[in-house]
């Protein structure tokens, strides 16, 4: 398998790191890309929202659910439980997040914090062979448990990025992990969709449900799995903090945080860039993790095209990936963003517009969506690296990570009160647009030159 990625890791090597290694650290997103597509964009949302809705005493396979269950004695409506779920979820990372970075940069041995929150994370999506019946309590708790580590888990990678090249390198290498990570989970998609394709049975809607049980399983036992091969070839890259720590690393990790963010006022401009990644981004991680509840429960549109689609999105993100970050070189990682949330706003118009029961248009969304996704995230990540002082780099993408990956929060808390309101995904989706016109707007608004010297760091060549 390491032979399909080999052709996008040949680059120049970066200060203090080597092909091998940086073919490690694009081996996580490989691995950790199975979790993104096939559980939070596929499969999780029309899944834990069915379990749900049996909860609520609505039958399998029903067309329309308007019943409710009662978390902790809280009245929820079935269609809202897993949006709320994912703000939940991330309401708790951002208490959990920051620490972890904290924690990261004080260690001399990151790669077990890495190592620690994969296996915690995989481990709670393999336990979802047990959510079966309306178990819907034990498959949010270990969903909560899941996205927690994901993020924790990210957190870690990340801050391993400014160690792998200088200034002009990053967006590169930045965008060739997010473009290796879609080829991983669009690989397992693509197992997954010929296993839902030849078991399933017309009007078996209970064999439709494993299907989608398995599949989730499938995507924590890869993600296990090929979290071997980053543990293997990373290396340790400590900061001096952590070569001088003699404390307790945790302990120290939260005196270390309260100092950051009493410090963060010192880097305005960095805040204010990722004021506005947290804002856009917020959007873009909605429209991914809700897509397939929308075109389930909204567009009317089965299993197997919601799959075929995510995976056109999959390997057209590959060549997204790819080409936005050669534009980046041309143009600048700052202009390309900006015109990649251009190009979101487009996509939440044209989604608004989508009619039901029409798989076509939606596939031809999906395909334009993929374009974009890819270059817009990882020349966030890359431009961010720009904005660190140096040796914390854990602790600020902790911060960042608030955001990213499957972590969103205020676009699925924004989605689920309106359609508990409306009872309409499509008003629900028209909401999002706000993320994204705000985003543009803040992100415009950063001076990406003064930022980049103000934190300590030299410009690339081309912003």
């Amino acid at each position: 398998m390491a032979d399909t990625v080999t052709p996008a890791v040949a680059d120049p090597a970066g200060p203090g790191s080597t092909r091998r290694e940086r073919t490690g650290w694009y081996f996580y997103d490989w691995a950790n890309s199975a979790f993104q597509t096939t559980v939070i964009t596929v499969f999780l949302g029309p899944f834990l929202t069915t379990v749900t809705e049996l909860a609520a005493g609505c039958e399998l396979g029903a067309d329309s659910c308007d019943g409710a269950v009662y978390p902790l004695g809280v009245k929820v409506a079935a269609g809202s439980f897993y949006p709320y779920l994912i703000s939940l979820s991330v309401f708790l990372t951002v208490f959990v997040l920051p620490v972890i970075g904290a924690i990261a940069d004080r260690s001399a041995h990151k790669k077990r914090l890495l190592a620690a929150a994969a296996f915690t994370g995989a481990g709670a999506t393999i336990a979802f062979a047990f959510v079966t019946g309306e178990r819907y309590l034990l498959g949010g708790a270990l969903f909560l448990v899941a996205n927690i580590s994901f993020g924790a888990a990210v957190v870690v990678y990340n801050s391993f990025l400014p160690q792998l090249g200088g200034p002009d390198e990053r967006d590169g290498i930045s965008s060739r992990g997010w473009a290796i990570g879609y080829l991983g989970g669009g690989l397992l998609l693509a197992l997954n969709l010929v296993a839902v394709t030849m078991l399933s049975e017309e009007g078996n809607a209970q064999r439709t449900l494993d299907l989608a049980r398995w599949s989730i399983v499938s995507a924590g036992v890869w993600w296990a799995a090929f979290t071997l091969v980053p543990l293997r070839w990373l290396r340790e890259h400590p900061t001096a903090a952590a070569l001088q720590a003699g404390g307790n690393v945790l302990t120290d990790g939260f005196r270390q945080l309260g100092r950051t963010l009493r410090e963060l006022k010192t880097y305005p401009l960095t805040l204010f860039f990722l004021l506005a990644f947290l804002v856009f981004n917020d959007g873009i991680q909605t429209v991914i993790t809700l897509a397939s509840q929308y075109g389930t429960e909204e567009l009317r549109l089965d299993q197997s095209t919601l799959i075929v689609t995510i995976l056109l999105v999959q390997f057209l993100a590959f060549g997204g990936a790819l080409a936005l970050g050669a534009l980046a070189k041309r143009i600048g990682a700052w202009k390309t963003v900006l015109l990649s949330l251009v190009l979101w706003t487009g996509v939440i118009i044209a989604a608004f517009r989508l009619p039901a029961e029409a798989p076509v248009p939606f596939m031809i969304l999906g395909g334009c969506i993929g374009l974009v996704l890819g270059g817009s995230q990882a020349l966030s990540r890359s431009l961010f690296s720009q904005l660190i002082p140096a040796g914390k780099e854990g602790e600020y993408y902790g911060f960042y990570e608030i955001s990213d990956k499957g972590t969103s929060w205020l676009g699925p808390l924004a989605f689920g009160l309106v359609f508990q309101l409306t009872s309409s995904y499509r008003v629900g989706l028209v909401s999002l647009l706000i993320f994204f016109v705000v985003g543009f707007a803040l992100l415009a608004a950063v001076p990406m030159r003064r930022a980049i010297i103000a934190a300590g760091n030299t410009p690339p060549r081309v912003l």
